[in-house]
């Protein structure tokens, strides 16, 4: 009880007389370390240079998260290392590589139905579990009709995996299972963390991996994601793909030859940020999906891209596209896709970017996005027979605030109105 009495007494005579320090030392409990995994070569904490090792990894973090750090070497992937929340996924650099296996492909035989966890297929000898899978047919190819998963056992021919069907498939229709599937996915979790190594998509071995559900790293259903300083080259599908997201930022990134989109915000992905990033020798540099809204695409080049720079359209709004250089696409460095008045991009700004040598024009503006303002940019043409014009104006578009904008070399007229 003495004691007790004192400890009373004293704490107002300590707080006097360092009231600072009193308050870090009684009340603050001291920070954990951050945990760190270390995966690779023989001296790491996890030796193996798969995807299942760096999963093991990351499962073995405590829930409050950490960091699991890749050796420089090459990780062969089977199926994508998945990440939770509060984790970093760190390589040691463009010498860290993660490439995808060989790819493998079966018709199933009997029809796979909606909900189920197997299916049967004429031939599982290449099939492993562990191994991530794609199950289409002919109707259900694209987008939110493909289910992607994970093998977890294989009977005889028949393959289960652990998620449910998401669509009827017939197998009389080209039903299809391929192991095409994702190298890092990111799924329903929030502040992760992901940079400093290589993806080798391995595209001339595996089937095409759809867009909303795959790429060589897919976000998916999270917030508060940050990728940077990672090449992604060479995959069979899109290089980064985020979809019902919220504050995911890319930046530093690299991405060439993938087949798909290079970048793929979409689907309801609002402050999204997209800065200093290299996106070439793609499909498109960079396609802004569905309700892309309120965000940031800074200091970026999209180049040599075989169709458009910049593709965007349904809802994608209040965006600024600041200091930008696009240049040698196929197509049109910016299009701007048809939508109706309601659902077009609005409020979208294009300011000091570099717009010249595209296939077609500088922008195409088609739909009716109203409140589209470009300013300060340079749009040219310093090629024979390139870059149309510097902006085209379809018959549904509504007329835009054009300012300051340096454009010439152009064999035609800068600004067309009409058909294309």
């Amino acid at each position: 009880m003495k004691n007790i009495l004192f400890v009373i007494f004293l704490i107002p005579h300590l707080l006097l007389a360092q009231p600072a320090k009193f308050v870090v030392d009684a009340l603050v409990s001291p920070k954990k370390p951050e945990k760190i995994i270390t995966v690779g070569g023989n001296d790491s904490n996890i030796p193996g240079f798969t995807n299942q090792a760096v999963q093991i990894a990351v499962d073995a973090l405590p829930a409050e998260g950490g960091t699991v750090k890749m050796d420089n070497g090459e990780f062969m992937i089977m199926a994508p290392i998945r990440l939770r929340s509060n984790v970093k996924l760190i390589g040691s650099g463009p010498g860290t590589v993660l490439k995808r296996i060989a790819g493998y492909r079966s018709n199933f035989i009997i029809d796979a139905d909606y909900g189920e966890l197997k299916i049967t297929v004429k031939d599982a000898s290449g099939f492993k579990p562990g191994m991530s899978i794609q199950i289409t047919d002919k109707p259900n190819s694209s987008c939110w009709d493909v289910t992607t998963a994970v093998i977890t056992d294989i009977v005889k021919d028949t393959l289960y995996f652990d998620t449910y069907l998401i669509r009827d498939y017939n197998a009389e229709l080209n039903g299809m299972v391929t192991n095409a599937g994702s190298c890092v996915a990111v799924h329903d979790a929030q502040n992760v963390s992901i940079s400093d190594f290589t993806i080798d998509g391995n595209k001339e071995k595996n089937d095409l991996l759809d867009g909303c559900n795959g790429g060589g790293i897919v976000i998916m259903k999270s917030k508060n994601v940050t990728v940077e300083k990672v090449h992604v080259k060479d995959f069979n599908g899109e290089g980064i793909t985020w979809q019902i997201t919220e504050n995911v930022t890319v930046k530093n990134c690299e991405i060439s030859g993938c087949t798909n989109m290079g970048l793929h915000p979409g689907t309801g992905s609002p402050n999204s940020v997209i800065e200093g990033n290299n996106s070439h020798d793609n499909k498109v540099g960079l396609f802004i999906c569905w309700r892309v809204h309120h965000s940031v695409v800074r200091n970026n080049q999209f180049h040599n891209n075989s169709s458009n720079g910049i593709s965007t359209g349904h809802k994608d709004s209040d965006v600024l596209f600041e200091s930008n250089h696009i240049y040698d696409n196929l197509e049109d460095g910016v299009y701007f896709r048809d939508e109706d008045e309601i659902n077009s991009p609005h409020r979208n700004t294009f300011v000091n970017n570099i717009v010249e040598n595209n296939g077609g024009y500088g922008f195409f503006i088609s739909g009716k996005a109203s409140d589209l303002q470009l300013k300060d940019n340079v749009i040219r043409s310093t090629a024979k027979g390139k870059q149309k014009g510097a902006i085209f104006l379809a018959k549904n578009s509504i007329p835009i605030v054009e300012e300051n904008n340096k454009m010439n070399g152009h064999e035609g007229d800068n600004v067309v109105n009409g058909k294309k």
